[in-house]
């Protein structure tokens, strides 16, 4: 069974749940897997690479290659 068909299979068992407790129980293991999978991903950034990720940004700005939050929340709205 590959993935796809799991995830089905698991919110087809899911949706016919009548406890409580068993839902939030999985609600808590979802998240904690989630933290722990973002902890993973995460690696801290050399004080290099932060240097240059400060300069491409510096860069960017002064030649104009910038957003307004206002244009973005915009932009973003459009997306529903």
């Amino acid at each position: 069974m590959d993935l796809e068909a799991r995830k089905i299979s698991f919110v087809q068992e899911f949706l016919r749940l009548e406890s409580e407790e068993i839902v939030t129980h999985l609600e808590t293991i979802l998240h904690k897997q989630k933290v722990e999978l973002l902890d993973q991903k995460m690696q801290s950034m050399s004080i290099d690479q932060f240097n240059k990720e400060i300069d491409q940004s510096l860069d960017d700005a002064k030649n104009g290659r910038i957003i307004s939050a206002k244009d973005l929340q915009s932009k973003i709205q459009k997306w529903y």
